[in-house]
């Protein structure tokens, strides 16, 4: 048993005697999901909080209390946000670690835990598991809520709101479409491998395929040519659908990478593609006015 093995065990005892919600605020930013395991420990990336404020605070929505990780340059005020959407992992070491990258280059970075009304993502057995009984019971319209909350603490809270940006991988990489057609405050966003098409239902009553001639930000998809679960064919079709619309949004897709290529805890990561990522990223909410 490595050491994230034994980290989750035991993030997963302490919750044992816990309330559920406050085990999750205190795990938030820490560890990584059972469903998740194992982890590819040399490939992790660990950026250090130097010249960093960072740490867990707390929104709270419609009576919930969503705990957040928060990243931010020390000291400094006026800063351009950036909000950070997990996998459906939740806020796990790797996302809190992205948020901390994005506080290094100057951002306000906000990685809020949007599953913890429905159960602890971090003790959810596999994936399958941890989709039936947390992910899909997830609404879109309550993910949105919570965004729109976080967005107004970082206005109230050193955060330039008009110098919005969102982030997202995977299920996050979906949301980014989908939270950027809902707030037209979101000047800029990058998607990683998020799905674009889908089943309609009451959860998901619309897609990004749906929204994306709505959508006014400018939006960067970066996805993989070998995704599984992300077909070619539907980025065309999603291209399709923003050329109906304003949004500057445009796509690249790396050739030899499959899905969550940014993920540098599983086997799954793709280190260049992540690294030329990145540096897309960076550029492009420069590029759009969010730096």
């Amino acid at each position: 048993m490595n050491d994230f093995h034994r980290d989750a065990q035991s993030l997963i005892g302490e919750a044992e005697g816990m309330d559920r919600r406050d085990f999750i605020k205190a795990a938030v930013g820490t560890g990584f999901a059972a469903a998740a395991l194992p982890v590819v420990a040399q490939n992790v990336i660990k950026t250090d909080s130097a010249g960093l404020e960072t740490g867990v605070i707390t929104v709270k929505v419609a009576g919930t209390d969503v705990p957040v990780y928060r990243a931010q340059p020390a000291g400094k005020t006026g800063l351009p946000v950036v909000l950070v959407v997990s996998e459906i992992f939740g806020v796990h070491e790797h996302i809190a670690d992205v948020a901390r990258r994005l506080a290094k280059e100057g951002y306000l970075a906000l990685a809020p835990e949007l599953f913890v009304r429905h159960g602890d993502v971090r003790n959810a057995p596999n994936v399958a598991d941890l989709i039936k009984n947390i992910i899909a019971k997830t609404p879109d319209s309550e993910v949105f809520a919570d965004l729109d909350a976080v967005v107004e603490w970082a206005g109230t809270h050193g955060g330039d709101t008009n110098r919005l940006a969102i982030t997202g991988f995977c299920w996050g990489g979906r949301i980014t479409w989908m939270y950027a057609a809902h707030n037209p405050k979101i000047k800029a966003g990058v998607a990683w491998y998020g799905r674009l098409t889908g089943e309609t239902h009451a959860v998901y009553p619309r897609h990004p395929v749906d929204v994306a001639a709505s959508i006014k930000a400018n939006i960067l998809g970066l996805y993989g040519a070998k995704d599984q679960g992300i077909p070619l064919e539907t980025i065309e079709q999603m291209k399709a659908a923003l050329a109906k619309g304003s949004s500057k949004s445009v796509f690249v897709v790396y050739p030899d990478a499959g899905h969550a290529f940014h993920a540098d805890y599983r086997p799954s990561y793709v280190a260049a593609d992540a690294k030329d990522g990145w540096k897309r990223t960076l550029a492009w909410f420069k590029a759009n006015g969010v730096a």
